[in-house]
């Protein structure tokens, strides 16, 4: 197994995200990107110049994509795993983003600082939503980024608000399991969710990822917005899901 402080060479696949706009470095195995981060950097409401921070940003696939989507944002991602910011640092510097850097810390136990500007316009988050009770991943990396604990969703929620300017966004995917108590880790947060939009595998499907997204300090009423449908009856992508996936299209947070 590759060590925690670098992964061998054909430990690593060379892929691209995005339709090819974005080169990635991945682990072979294990902790590999999937739609998820996406799908949450599509939701991110950032402008050009804005700071951004990602909690357990793994090799920066969320990052990545939103750098690709809104040009001179500045970034920074925390992860504990030094192997995968490592990666992270080097896809960075393949897609010629120097706004973005990758800092070594647990998101949930220690105080996040903010930029030198003083705080975040938007923070976001794939966070830890395997259940504790569940069939644990061979791969260590994949178990430790997933696997949630009892009150985990109260401290990643607190420890994202900490550097976030009042009124900037706070943004969450995870799936549908995970509602109720990442509402209550939110408010308790002081940055309750103003925006749910579901994405659903298929029509007439269940939904198997949420999008919540709050403003620090907010007060607007929780609503539901339009949701996601990524597939046809046959299996291909549809084209907003295609638009988002492969061209880098926003997925804004609008009301049904």
């Amino acid at each position: 197994m590759p060590t925690q402080a670098q992964f061998t060479p054909g430990a690593v696949t060379h892929d691209h995200l995005l339709g090819g706009r974005v080169a990635y470095r991945q682990p072979r195995a294990g902790l590999r990107a999937a739609i998820d981060p996406i799908l949450l950097a599509a939701a991110i409401p950032a402008q050009p110049g804005e700071c951004v921070l990602e909690g357990g940003t793994g090799a920066g696939a969320a990052l990545l994509c939103l750098a690709a989507r809104v040009a001179g944002v500045q970034g920074v991602g925390l992860d504990r795993d030094p192997s995968l910011l490592a990666l992270a640092r080097q896809n960075a510097a393949a897609n010629g983003w120097p706004g973005l850097s990758f800092i070594a810390a647990d998101v949930a136990a220690s105080p996040i600082a903010g930029p030198p500007s003083g705080a975040f316009d938007h923070v976001f988050a794939n966070p830890p939503y395997h259940p504790g009770d569940g069939t644990r991943s061979p791969f260590p990396a994949r178990e430790s980024a997933k696997r949630i604990v009892p009150g985990s969703l109260d401290i990643w929620a607190r420890a994202l608000a900490g550097p976030l300017r009042d009124r900037g966004t706070l943004t969450l995917i995870l799936p549908p399991a995970l509602l109720e108590p990442a509402l209550a880790a939110m408010r308790a947060a002081h940055v309750p969710a103003g925006r749910l939009l579901p994405v659903w595998p298929k029509s007439g499907r269940s939904a198997r990822l949420l999008l919540l997204q709050g403003r620090k300090h907010g007060r607007s009423p929780l609503v539901l917005a339009a949701g996601l449908i990524l597939h046809t009856e046959n299996g291909a992508f549809r084209p907003e899901a295609e638009a988002i996936l492969r061209d880098g299209a926003a997925l804004p947070l609008k009301p049904a």
